[in-house]
């Protein structure tokens, strides 16, 4: 009988620490940082990028939907979440202003 118990308190703190790691994983991805929410435009006018909780849309002339994920102060967006996933460094954020370096090494600099 306290055999089944001891057993019961470890399967209930397993299934506890699985719902904390999951929680953590589904948390949106633009949680660690707000800022980049939004609708954007490069200030050449060429290209606009709208980013929102999930996604990552470049439009160029022809929109390209991706998703997304922040690493400190990466972007990483992949189709349908597929990888390899192409990477872009935020260089520089603030209320009005993200400049992106694309994975070409040139940096877009975007406008709200």
């Amino acid at each position: 009988m306290a055999q089944n118990i001891i057993i019961m308190k470890k399967y209930t703190l397993l299934l506890m620490l699985c719902a904390i790691v999951f929680a953590l994983a589904c948390s949106p991805a633009s949680s660690g940082n707000k800022q980049l929410k939004g609708d954007w435009k490069s200030k050449d006018g060429k290209t606009k990028l709208k980013i929102t909780g999930k996604e990552f849309i470049l439009d160029d002339g022809a929109p390209i939907k991706e998703d997304y994920i922040v690493k400190g102060d990466t972007l990483l967006t992949s189709f349908e979440g597929n990888q390899p996933y192409t990477e872009f460094i935020i260089k520089q954020i603030d209320e009005h202003n993200l400049h992106l370096l694309f994975p070409d090494s040139v940096v877009v600099e975007f406008e709200r």
